[in-house]
Order: structure tokens, then sequence, then C-alpha cells
């Protein structure tokens, strides 16, 4: 069978005190999810058929003990531990974060490993996954240091794209990390994402400035003239469709980002607030520039509605339906760039 035709969807089952769960279950509740991929979830079939009760989910699992024993149709549970643990929804227990992260990793490694195609993440909670041996804020640190590329966030829905420049450190320390290596490194990134992975020829990227007002020729901070700017405009020359600095604070509320392909925020919040308003719960985290595909649902483990059945699982099929069409865009992209049309020669 054709690769591009039955995508192996590795999954990690994040926080079990958390809404992972749930949602990955509900996903696949429907019949139709299994007609083109297949879910090879890194948990315990024991304990998620307790938690499928829970949650009433009408899902039937397949136990594995062995990753070549993955049987397409199924939802395929790889027995990744035996052990047992109690679980009490809605409380951060350092116990369950250890088994989150053990599940990250034992897919991240499949992955690695071609095992299987796409990785889809359930919400982790950043304080209890914290070890000697796991010392990062999140999924993206760990796979820029596990797979090949530069990653960047890339939160996506529908036709709306937006990307970070810095993601997950203090805000005291946005304005040091933006250099023009960076700024460099973060648009070729999300440039090459938007032409393999969404198949857009000629992106245009829209830049959002700093400070407030872009910095007020100065008057309010000079990162924006003194870097910004002028790296976009030395990109631009180049080639590289991309425009700004735009002040922040209007250009969504004016819709200035129909006008673009993607666009790229300097810090976390600046980002993800305008895009949660505008798409909480049909958005997907997408870490583009990697060698791998993985995604993941727009929001986090929401302890206070776990256990409650009141979760919405439609981030979480999102992020499924989004990883397998980036894989299939890049099987396409991979056979067009790789085997280039012979033409001839015009004769004049």
């Amino acid at each position: 069978m054709n690769k591009a035709e039955n995508i192996l969807v590795g999954i990690s089952i994040g926080d079990l005190n958390g809404i992972g769960s749930e949602v990955v279950l509900k996903t696949f509740e429907d019949p139709r999810m299994l007609e083109f991929c297949t879910p090879i979830i890194f948990a315990n079939v024991k304990m998620l058929s307790f938690l499928r009760k829970s949650h009433e989910s009408t899902a039937f699992l397949h136990g594995i003990d062995k990753l070549d024993q993955i049987v397409p149709g199924k939802i395929n549970v790889y027995n990744l531990w035996k052990d047992s643990f109690n679980l009490e929804y809605g409380v951060a227990n350092d116990v369950v974060g250890s088994y989150a992260i053990k599940s990250f990793v034992a897919a991240t490694k499949a992955l690695k490993e071609g095992v299987v195609d796409v990785l889809v993440t359930a919400p982790i909670n950043k304080y209890n996954i914290q070890t000697e041996d796991f010392n990062f804020p999140g999924h993206t640190d760990y796979l820029n240091q596990e797979l090949d590329g530069d990653a960047l966030m890339l939160m996506v829905s529908d036709s709306l794209r937006i990307g970070l420049l810095t993601d997950h450190i203090p805000v005291t320390d946005v304005s040091k990390h933006i250099t023009e290596k960076l700024i460099r490194q973060k648009i070729s990134t999300i440039k090459q994402s938007l032409i393999q992975d969404f198949k857009i020829r000629k992106p245009k990227i829209a830049v959002l400035g700093l400070n407030p007002h872009c910095g007020d020729q100065g008057v309010i901070g000079k990162e924006d003239d003194a870097v910004l700017r002028p790296t976009i405009r030395k990109m631009f020359d180049e080639g590289t469709f991309v425009f700004g600095p735009y002040a922040a604070d209007s250009f969504f509320g004016t819709n200035s980002h129909e006008k673009y392909d993607a666009v790229i925020a300097c810090y976390h919040d600046q980002g993800l607030i305008p895009f949660k308003t505008l798409s909480f719960g049909n958005g997907v985290n997408y870490t583009a520039g990697l060698n791998k595909v993985r995604t993941s649902p727009d929001h986090g483990t929401a302890f206070e509605i776990a256990g409650k059945n009141q979760a919405d699982h439609n981030s979480f099929k999102e992020a499924v339906y989004l990883a397998i069409d980036i894989y299939k865009s890049r099987f396409e992209y991979a056979q067009i760039t790789e085997k280039p049309l012979k033409t001839k020669e015009k004769q004049f």
C-alpha cells in the first residue's frame, strides 16, 4: 500500500489527570477516522480501557505489546508500561507527569525511526514533567533537540497561520533573543513550511512589531527600527515576500491578517491571544521546520473539567487531520522536487 494512503498516527497520551485521554478516545469513536489513518496510542490498554468506561466512550481498543503488531483499522494501544498508579482528575501529580513524558519520549522515538508517520501529542502539564532527564518547557523544545531542522511553533486554523519568533521564554528576555539571525531563521522556516506543507507557491508573510506602535520611531523602544525593519527589508530584497513590522494592537482588529498566508509574532502571547480569540477549539499547534510532522490541540490539560465528560475533542481531531494533510503534502512535494519533469527545449 502507498505510504500516503494509510497514515500511521503515533499519539502520546499526555497528562492522564487531564482531558487528554477523553479527547483522544472521542476522536476515534467515529469509525470513519480509521478509514484513512491507523492510530497507535503510547500508554497501557488496561488503563485506557478503565478511562474509556469513565468517559462513556464507545471506542474499541486493541492492545499490542510490540510495535510490529500494529493492526490497520484498529485503535492500537501500545503497552508502554505495565505499572498501575492512581489517577485523580484535575490534580497535578509528579508520577502521572512522569508517565506523560514516558509516552511522549517513546512516541518521538517511534517517529524518528519511521515506525509511525506522524505524531499527535495530547496536552501535558509543563510543571509536573520536569526531571533531571527531561528539563524542557514543553514538547517543541524536546522535538527540536531530537529531530532534524529548526522548530517553529505555528498555530493553524483554516487560512489563519500564526508563527512565533520566540515561544516559551519570559517576556523580560524576548528582546534579547530577537536578532537578525533569529528573524532570518524563523522567516525562512515558515516560508519553506508554507511551500511544502501547505502548497502555497509564493507565500506572503507579515511580521508584527515588538513594541507598542512598532516603537514610534524609537520613542517606545528601538528594536523595531534597529533590528526587525532592516532584516525584513533585506529578506524582501532577496526574494522573500515578507512585510512589516506592523503594529500588533490593530493588526487583527482590521482583518489585516487576511491579506497574508502567515503572520509572525515576536513572542508567545502576542500571537496566541489573537489566535485563540479567533479560533479557540478549532486550532492546531503545528511544529513546523522539522523533518517529521508533529501536531497538537490548541488547549492544555484543562484540569478544571477533567473527568466530567465536558471536553470538546474538535481541536484534537483537527490536529490529526492536519498531521495527515501535511504528511501527504510533503509526500507530494518530495516527488515533485526529486523527480522534476523533463521537457524538451523549444526549437526556434
